[in-house]
């Protein structure tokens, strides 16, 4: 009898850890961060108290919370405009045989290879105003130095240039498996019809990538919108809040300022960004199918 029922559910039961460890970890925290977002509560206090939708009209009418919408939106779609640019340019150098090529490959991952946290407090070594790397090289170049990391101004590009040099090798790596899989068979008749290497690279591989490339650009979006990590090891989100993002935002109030409540309201609003942009990509890859 029960032989013959573990037969029959067997896919049930080999699925069942599977959702049952998606409850834990997502749908419970997540719910719980909904709940606490309608709540007051800070780490004084003995419970949440429900406050309706105060933390979100709280939120939505603060000024900082559009300006650090703003920092994360360009941060995010900035990078990884670079890094597809940058990324799918070399993928398309190193798909041609030539001598080392495996070693280019390797050095090209290894800033993947390093953490975010080691990778921020490197470039702010590299960003020093007076011994670093970056403004000893402007200097050669007969530039006057800048303040990378403390210009208002500057700062954000700055942390876009840590972006692209962090993660432009994940994109080269995904375009890379997407031209290993491209028929030559479409090339050599382009080639019959005297197609050039910009045009084969425009008419031909650009379009044959589009997929690959929409689908990168979705991973890539969903992680530069969530940066945390490099943005807390060089800046903080300072000078003056000039690159706080809205996750940063709401580390602080969960964290500094123990605002429970309105940091769950941040953290909402800023997963229904996330979703916006998600499906602001998945539309450009429908349409990407249809042509």
């Amino acid at each position: 009898m029960i032989s013959k029922w573990t037969e029959k559910h067997t896919y049930d039961l080999m699925v069942a850890p599977l959702i049952l460890f998606i409850i834990i970890m997502v749908a419970f925290p997540l719910a719980y961060t909904v709940y606490l977002s309608f709540t007051d509560w800070t780490m004084g206090t003995t419970a949440p108290q429900f406050l309706g939708l105060a933390n979100y009209k709280d939120v939505l009418t603060d000024k900082q919370f559009w300006a650090d919408t703003g920092h994360t939106l360009y941060l995010a779609f900035g990078s990884v405009l670079i890094e597809l640019i940058l990324g799918t340019l070399i993928a398309v150098i190193l798909n041609r045989p030539f001598v080392g090529k495996d070693v280019v490959k390797t050095l090209f991952l290894l800033p993947m290879v390093a953490t975010p946290i080691a990778v921020g407090m490197v470039w702010q070594l590299i960003y020093e105003p007076t011994l670093g790397v970056a403004n000893y090289l402007l200097k050669f170049l007969g530039i006057d130095p800048v303040l990378w990391l403390v210009d208002s101004k500057l700062v954000l590009n700055s942390l876009i240039i840590i972006e692209v040099w962090e993660w432009t090798p994940m994109v080269m790596l995904i375009v890379l498996a997407g031209l290993a899989g491209m028929p030559h068979d479409i090339y050599e008749s382009a080639q019959v019809d005297g197609a050039n290497r910009f045009q084969l690279f425009w008419k031909v591989t650009l379009p044959m990538l589009r997929p690959t490339l929409i689908v990168t650009a979705l991973l890539r979006l969903i992680d530069a919108l969530k940066t945390f990590d490099i943005i807390y090891a060089t800046t903080r989100g300072g000078p003056l809040q000039a690159s706080e993002t809205v996750n940063l935002l709401a580390y602080n109030s969960i964290f500094s300022y123990f605002k429970m409540g309105r940091g769950a309201a941040l953290i909402i609003c800023f997963l229904a960004e996330i979703g916006l942009c998600c499906a602001l990509i998945m539309m450009l890859r429908r349409k990407a199918k249809e042509y």
